[in-house]
């Protein structure tokens, strides 16, 4: 019998598409300020924002 994994559990929704952008600095102070006031990081800010902007076509 072979030992059980030790680890992180899979997730049910992993995120294994890398995207790169280029931002000026004003943008990336933005971004930074939102991540921190939300308590989150920056990938969850910009995951947040598509969501909200994707809700906001659907409604019109």
């Amino acid at each position: 019998m072979s030992p059980k994994k030790m680890g992180r559990p899979h997730s049910e929704n992993p995120k294994n598409i890398k995207l790169q952008i280029r931002v000026d600095q004003d943008t990336m102070d933005m971004l930074d300020e939102c991540a921190e006031r939300l308590n989150s990081n920056r990938s969850d800010v910009v995951r947040k924002g598509i969501k909200k902007i994707a809700d906001d076509l659907e409604v019109k």
